[in-house]
């Protein structure tokens, strides 16, 4: 997934280069970038092997994708690729559409939840035999967290890059109230009650008053000191750092109904309700994003994916990243759609060409020192040259605390999230998102919908894979 020899110094950049490039590109000729670099090499479009590519992602994304798909036909005028962007929303009906009429695409981005589904029914070329016959990459060769699989022999998708979370700040708003950064190493993290301290210090009401102050008004914030999501993987971090999990190390027991959970995601549900210092679920409806949020002041901290960097450092915001607060361990949550090849193909070697050129930062490097994504291969991570190439390439978009809280966070203490081992979790995750919202509007504790879960997700509970 990366471009050009030469680093870009900035997203603006990027973006800027990507449309001049795609414009020469399209200046004379209106047809797909297949046919386009078919005529660039004089090779006739019908003797070109065809490869549908599926994928999501923002309009920035897309110019990204389509330039990485014109490097890789420039590099191998023989394929053609059909790149075919597909709105999150709709990703998995459109999916399931095209299956049923025969007309899935050779290699495309996959969600957990349908991609389990379709895995168990044998849609998916398994990726172990490709790497263990492959003279350029071994399984060895990529991070431990990122692979989706029903068995230790069988992986059926492997993470499209890196993700994990972290502590966003705005640094303007932080020296307004007297502090310089946040610790970004994992053995520096603050502890629960010192990351509380610092939210009732940074939110502020209509007056000024911070809600230290005993005339805080919770009912008109200005300035909210931390924002965060509730959708599974955000309030994992917590649930993993205080030692809970949702299923037991023997894949037998649902353990989301547990002290270590319940302790995690109630004192997350306290920021809002108890401390008034995030907003609640609807609270947040009237609110931007969280990175604009960030942006416009409205928040001071964040809890937040690594994929916020792409645009704050757009943004030119003056951030950083800081490691997320700690309960009992200091950890990060690793997590990823999939990237599939499908058994459908006719052209399951070019296929597989092409997604080993997707998975090689050196191939496009912007998707990575844009702030978009981070690498799944390991020496990305420990080769000082490589990091140079997509992380120091742009400051703006990899700030001062991103090595320490993002990328030697995920490399040292991240965990994976439950979608990579857990069965039938397309019933689960519903279930439990779903069942907590009463928690975040104050209206149940959280050991008290951990117990509706528990009796709800039981018919649902077939056990985890073995992954080892």
């Amino acid at each position: 997934m990366s471009k050009t020899n030469k680093i870009l110094k900035g997203f603006a950049g990027l973006i800027l280069f990507l449309v001049l490039m795609l414009s020469a590109c399209t200046a004379n000729d209106q047809d797909n970038p297949g046919q386009r670099v078919s005529k660039a090499n004089g090779i006739k479009d019908e003797d070109r092997v065809k490869l549908n590519f599926t994928y999501w992602g923002s309009q920035d994304e897309k110019l990204a994708i389509e330039y990485a798909c014109k490097k890789f036909m420039d590099k191998n005028p023989d394929i053609a690729i059909n790149p075919i962007q597909i709105p999150n929303a709709q990703y998995n009906q459109k999916m399931v559409s095209l299956a049923a009429g025969n007309d899935s695409p050779d290699i495309g981005y996959m969600t957990g939840d349908l991609g389990e589904a379709w895995a168990n029914e044998g849609r998916f070329v398994n990726f172990l035999p490709l790497l263990e016959k492959d003279s350029e990459y071994k399984k060895e060769d990529f991070l431990d967290n990122i692979w989706y699989q029903l068995s230790p022999e069988n992986v059926w998708g492997i993470s499209t890059a890196a993700e994990c979370f972290g502590l966003y700040y705005n640094k303007e708003l932080l020296k307004a109230a007297g502090i310089d950064s946040l610790p970004s190493k994992a053995e520096d993290a603050m502890d629960w009650d010192s990351f509380v301290r610092l939210a009732k210090k940074l939110t502020l009401d209509s007056k000024g008053r911070n809600a230290e102050n005993p005339e805080f008004d919770a009912a008109n914030i200005r300035q909210y000191g931390v924002m965060f999501e509730t959708w599974e993987e955000p309030i994992n971090n917590m649930i993993f750092s205080n030692g809970g999990e949702w299923i037991s190390p023997d894949g037998k027991r649902f353990t989301l109904n547990s002290t270590e959970s319940s302790e995690a995601i109630q004192k997350l549900a306290d920021l809002i309700n108890k401390h008034h210092v995030a907003p609640s679920p609807f609270a947040a409806k009237s609110l931007p994003s969280m990175n604009v949020a960030l942006q416009a002041k409205l928040t001071a901290m964040a809890i937040g994916g690594q994929w916020m960097n792409l645009d704050l450092g757009n943004a030119k915001v003056n951030y950083d990243i800081g490691v997320l607060p700690k309960l009992k361990k200091s950890v990060t949550v690793g997590l990823s759609g999939a990237t599939v090849l499908f058994k459908s193909s006719k052209h399951p070697e070019e296929a597989w060409k092409f997604f080993k050129w997707l998975s090689n930062p050196e191939s496009s490097i912007e998707l990575y020192s844009s702030g978009l994504w981070m690498p799944t291969m390991k020496k990305w991570y420990t080769d000082t040259n490589l990091v140079a190439k997509w992380v120091d390439a742009n400051p703006s978009a990899h700030p001062a605390g991103f090595k320490d809280a993002m990328m030697n966070q995920l490399l040292r203490n991240g965990v994976p999230q439950p979608l990579y081992y857990m069965k039938n979790s397309s019933k689960i995750v519903p279930v439990v998102v779903s069942e907590l919202d009463p928690v975040w509007m104050g209206k149940k504790t959280a050991a008290e919908a951990l117990r509706v879960i528990e009796e709800k997700v039981r018919p649902e509970f077939k056990g985890r894979y073995d992954v080892r």
